[in-house]
Order: structure tokens, then C-alpha cells, then sequence
């Protein structure tokens, strides 16, 4: 027996947590400690907090992977969620290992927007794309993040000449199209932007480059 417990203590999942973009959401533990917990398998709960009953999540029921994806299960974005995982070795099972409380909308991070460069002689116009969520509109299309929240946009640009981080804000607000002007002509210029939200204080990572030469 007591072989038995030190295996269900050795294989019970590590740092269980909830990982969150543009509300795709994936719960993420490790292995316990012992060497071949690597071979165990996998068992997935989830539940709203306050309710009794935990949820098996089907798909992630004795898997080997060390994720599962519960964005269909966290889609009432405004609820506190828990996910709990177990896992099973040589027919020994382990106690649960619980997650910290998850509210979507709190603290699904944001991604930044796409971003289009058209340039001119002495001018760039940026075109600003929204991030999107996984859910959909009756008619199919993806609902923009802007749905969710107060979305502001930061556009940044970078001259070439210039340091690498010599990043310069340019506009903070709405629009989803800007243009920057009095630019020197045969300057190369890169744009970067953010998603930022006020109520929250939280920016999203810089988009990729935009690069341009006028």
C-alpha cells in the first residue's frame, strides 16, 4: 500500500493553469516528479466556481498530451471557471491537482492587430485589424475582440536609421485606418502596433513589422 501512495504521490500533475489569447483557452499542467510520470495519462474536470458537480472534459479523458483545450467550456466569458487534472499510472491513480479560479474576460490576453502599410511619397497610411475571438455570429464570421472590450490601437514606428528600440508612438485611439505624415522620402520606416485596454491596463504583444520604404 504504501508503495501505492508514494506512486500516486509521485505521478499527482504539477502546476496546473489556464493559458488564455483572444479567449482561446487551454489548461496546461507537468508531470509529477517521479521519472516515469512522463508515461502517465491524463484526466480533465472543469466547473463553473460555486457549482457542486465537476465536468469530465470527454476529449481530454486518458490522454498522454499535457494540454486541453476548454474554449467551448469557458465561453461565458464573465464566469470564474476551475479545471482540475488527475493522472493514472500502472493502474494507480493520483489525486486531483486543482487550478487557480480563471475569469476569461479578466485574464485572456490580447493579441495585437494585423497590420497593413500603404505608402505614398511622403506619407504612410496604416490599416487596422481587430483580433478576433473563437465564437462565432449566427451567419459564421469570427466576432472581433473589439466586441468585448473598449479596444484602443497604439501604432508605433520605427525609422531605420535610427536604433532598432527607438520605437516612436504615433497614435493611440480607434481608427482602424491612420496616416502619418511629413516623412522623408527614400527612408525606410517599420510600423509596429498594440492592442490596449484601458479598463484593464493591459497591452498585447507588438505585431510583426510592417517595413516601407517612401
Amino acid at each position: 500500500v504504501l508503495e501505492n501512495q508514494d506512486l500516486q504521490d509521485s505521478i499527482k500533475p504539477q502546476k496546473v493553469e489556464f493559458h488564455s489569447l483572444n479567449f482561446i483557452t487551454t489548461l496546461h499542467w507537468q508531470p509529477g516528479w517521479a521519472r516515469e510520470a512522463r508515461d502517465a495519462l491524463y484526466f480533465v474536470q472543469y466547473k463553473v466556481y460555486g457549482q457542486s458537480t465537476w465536468q469530465n472534459k470527454d476529449d481530454c479523458w486518458g490522454i498522454p498530451s499535457r494540454v486541453c483545450d476548454l474554449t467551448h467550456e469557458t465561453s461565458d466569458i464573465q464566469e470564474p471557471y476551475y479545471g482540475r487534472v488527475r493522472a493514472t499510472l500502472a493502474g494507480v491513480y493520483s489525486n486531483w491537482s486543482l487550478s487557480h479560479r480563471f475569469t476569461p474576460w479578466r485574464e485572456t490576453m490580447i493579441g495585437p492587430p494585423m497590420v497593413t502599410v500603404i505608402h505614398s511619397n511622403k506619407s504612410i497610411t496604416v490599416k487596422l485589424q481587430a483580433p478576433s475571438s473563437p465564437y462565432k455570429r449566427k451567419r459564421g464570421s469570427k466576432i472581433p475582440m473589439t466586441n468585448y472590450y473598449d479596444l484602443l490601437y497604439q501604432v508605433f514606428i520605427i525609422n531605420n536609421l535610427l536604433d532598432e528600440q527607438h520605437r516612436v508612438l504615433a497614435y493611440e485611439g480607434k481608427d482602424k485606418v491612420i496616416k502619418i505624415q511629413d516623412l522623408r522620402p527614400g527612408v525606410s520606416y517599420c510600423i509596429v502596433a498594440k492592442t490596449y485596454v484601458p479598463m484593464l491596463d493591459r497591452s498585447s504583444a507588438y505585431s510583426s513589422r510592417q517595413c516601407t520604404v517612401l
